[in-house]
């Protein structure tokens, strides 16, 4: 897990898969797992978060890529970030 962004109105965290997970028995036939990673990002100004993966990860790191050549301002990146509340359904919970 890695914050790539973090600001008054949000967060953004990069979630990488669990490669080489230690602890596990070599005897002991483990399922198939998918290498996938994933971004969530936080909208703190409402309490929600929006986990993207797979094609809209994709196209998140895209955006990433593209931020890392340009270098936008912080109202370009929050503006974009803006653009994903609308999918935020998931209220943020600490445990």
């Amino acid at each position: 897990m890695h914050m790539l962004y973090d600001s008054d109105s949000f967060v953004v965290v990069h979630m990488l898969p669990d490669a080489g997970r230690s602890g596990t028995d070599a005897d002991t036939p483990q399922p198939p797992q998918l290498a996938r990673h994933g971004f969530e990002i936080v909208d703190k100004r409402s309490g929600k978060e929006v986990y993207l993966d797979g094609s809209w990860a994709e196209m998140f790191q895209q955006q990433i890529l593209a931020w890392q050549r340009e270098t936008p301002t912080q109202e370009e990146v929050e503006d974009t970030l803006d653009s994903y509340t609308g999918l935020a359904q998931n209220p943020v919970v600490v445990h």
